[in-house]
């Protein structure tokens, strides 16, 4: 199997959406973006394994970023071969045995995508590893939260907005329909797409983060509901707190509003590039709106999860529209309309 065979399979298997945004970009910038997703999630496979110590998965991640940092093979080191035994989903398993491939992938690419991949995935190690670093626990009985909601603003730049910046500097070193972009313009509109994903995977993710020790939700805004990170373990609060998703649902939406105009603002010809910002951004809106009409957000019996029809949907027709910034803009619109209504937000 070729080196670029290899991470195609590996990549579809540790992820199923974004294989899909990965499968449509222009192929001169699938290098760089694929091999930088597979270090960042070998790095995110290091931090959940449980089954090793907190403290020898955040040396492991050091280990990491210094292999990163200095483009150097880890080799089968007794801590990658230790976090691969660990896993019990056999691709992850698998990615972390190809770690060294991964890396000697990285090594070759030319320079330039070389050391944009370096900075993204040495910022996204820094997030993994704070994250470790603050949630002491792993089971609620060690529950801690986020302080403030620039806490959280600022962990989803660690751990999603800064991909936002990398893609705008690898396409526009690639792309030459993007020499026109303005960089300094583009960069943060980049950074709060991804922060709008970031977001979506906070707010599904919170019955499930809770019995896992983290609470993303903050506390000082929980205080002024009069509750306690620990009351949200409770279903039935899901009803007191409403107010707070509401308010994390509007800073979603601030961000998805931008990541569609960093979306509309890609060249229609670069088609490709388009559909890869837009499909992750209809996905999360959908799951947003599945969230917003949830009155039991909290009950960790209830998953919220888009099924594959509905993706494949989503898919289709936003490829109908994908070479109309007026078409594509009314649908951007029409989802972030359906979320607003359900979480009775005011446009």
């Amino acid at each position: 199997m070729t080196e670029g065979a290899w991470a195609s399979a590996v990549l579809k298997q540790v992820s199923r959406s974004f294989h899909l945004s990965l499968a449509v970009l222009p192929r001169s910038i699938r290098p760089a973006i694929g091999l930088a997703y597979l270090l960042a999630r070998a790095a995110d496979t290091i931090a959940d394994t449980r089954l090793v110590a907190r403290a020898s998965r955040v040396d492991h991640l050091r280990a990491l970023r210094g292999a990163v940092a200095r483009a150097s093979d880890v080799g089968s080191t007794d801590w990658t071969l230790a976090t691969a035994a660990n896993q019990s989903n056999p691709s992850e398993r698998r990615l972390l045995e190809r770690l060294p491939e991964c890396l000697a992938g990285f090594r070759a690419l030319p320079g330039a995508d070389r050391q944009s991949v370096r900075d993204v995935v040495l910022t996204l190690i820094a997030g993994m590893t704070e994250d470790l670093q603050h949630f002491p626990g792993e089971d609620e009985t060690a529950l801690a939260a986020l302080e403030t909601w620039q806490d959280l603003d600022r962990y989803t730049y660690l751990v999603a907005g800064c991909v936002g910046e990398f893609w705008t500097d690898v396409a526009i070193a690639h792309l030459p329909r993007l020499q026109t972009w303005d960089a300094t313009a583009m960069r943060p509109l980049g950074v709060r797409l991804g922060k709008a994903l970031q977001m979506t995977n906070v707010l599904r993710d919170v019955p499930r983060d809770l019995r896992q020790g983290r609470c993303y939700l903050p506390r000082r805004a929980l205080s002024e509901l009069g509750l306690s990170p620990s009351d949200l373990l409770d279903p039935a609060a899901a009803r007191r707190a409403r107010p707070l998703l509401a308010a994390a649902l509007q800073t979603a939406l601030d961000h998805y509003e931008a990541g569609w105009r960093y979306t509309l603002a890609i060249p229609r010809a670069e088609a490709r590039l388009r559909l890869a910002c837009a499909w992750p951004l209809l996905i999360g809106l959908r799951t947003l709106d599945l969230l917003a009409r949830d009155a039991v957000w909290l009950d960790p019996a209830r998953v919220i999860k888009i099924s594959r029809g509905r993706v494949y949907g989503l898919i289709a027709g936003s490829t109908a529209a994908i070479w109309s910034n007026g078409r594509l803009a009314a649908l951007a619109r029409h989802w972030v309309a359906r979320v607003r209504a359900a979480a009775a937000l005011n446009p």
